[in-house]
């Protein structure tokens, strides 16, 4: 049985979401239960209401599943995401308007000072920690499997054509909890001195992740602020998508030494210089 009750009350955290400058309609939606430990991005697929109406499957039948304390973390995370699929796709099945809809998902659960993850396509978790951002989730994505393979730079994936697509989902078709190549589930430390951050592709495609990190450390404290800056950066970036951001600060997470900050500042400029050349 699940032993995270109750979360560490010191964490601090934050979450919100945007429809971003391009699209009236925001098929993103976020949970985040910090007594429970347990925290949500969604992004959902299928235009208008119907990507709307995925992501609030997803909402209601994750949350449903992961509430129930029984089982292990990762088999709830397993059972909660194959619940939600089978849900949506029932759905999609019994009205013509909602033909084709989906989602994409990352959640995380928190459980004895570490982090089970659960992952469906391209929304994203990266760990913040001593001056590091790890992109701790992988993209279920040509482009993104190409970047995670180190075939393609960040900022070469960022501006490919091809960057939407998504070869895994949540709804397009029925599985079961152990289906082979459907749910990512990762169990990762969640030191207390570190960040988790949770986004959908919103973020990830307009603002890269060296400029996620210092936003993050440069408000370490006050992740209401940092979730504020992030959204307004991938708006002035363009905000070509939604974009949503859930951001959970360990009880020690503070910004890193500034000569730490410089050194890092002045080796991600030189590397980014080098690419341009």
């Amino acid at each position: 049985m699940g032993n995270e009750l109750p979360a560490n009350p010191k964490l601090k955290l934050a979450g919100a979401s945007d429809p971003g400058r391009v699209r009236h309609n925001n098929e993103d939606a976020l949970h985040v239960d910090l007594e429970r430990g347990i925290f949500l991005v969604v992004d959902g697929i299928g235009g208008q209401a119907a990507g709307e109406k995925a992501a609030e499957i997803a909402v209601g039948r994750v949350r449903a599943r992961l509430e129930r304390q029984t089982g292990t973390p990762e088999q709830r995370v397993r059972e909660a995401i194959t619940m939600a699929n089978n849900e949506i796709l029932r759905a999609a099945r019994g009205n013509p308007e909602w033909e084709g809809m989906a989602c994409v998902l990352t959640v995380a659960v928190l459980d004895d000072g570490s982090a089970v993850v659960g992952h469906v396509g391209d929304s994203r978790l990266y760990q913040i920690r001593h001056g590091e951002i790890r992109k701790i989730t992988h993209d279920h994505s040509p482009v993104g499997e190409r970047e995670d393979n180190h075939e393609l730079s960040e900022e070469e994936a960022m501006r490919h054509p091809r960057r939407n697509e998504v070869f895994r989902d949540v709804g397009s078709e029925e599985h079961s909890p152990d289906d082979a190549d459907f749910i990512e589930v990762q169990r990762v430390p969640f030191e207390t001195d570190s960040a988790l951050l949770l986004c959908s592709d919103g973020l990830s495609d307009q603002v890269a992740s060296w400029v996620i990190q210092e936003t993050v450390e440069r408000n370490a404290g006050n992740p209401d602020e940092a979730v504020r800056q992030l959204i307004g950066a991938a708006n002035a970036a363009g905000g070509k998508d939604n974009v949503t951001v859930v951001l959970v600060e360990g009880e020690s997470f503070t910004a890193p030494p500034a000569s730490a900050v410089a050194a890092k500042r002045e080796v991600s400029l030189m590397a980014r210089v080098s690419w341009f050349v």
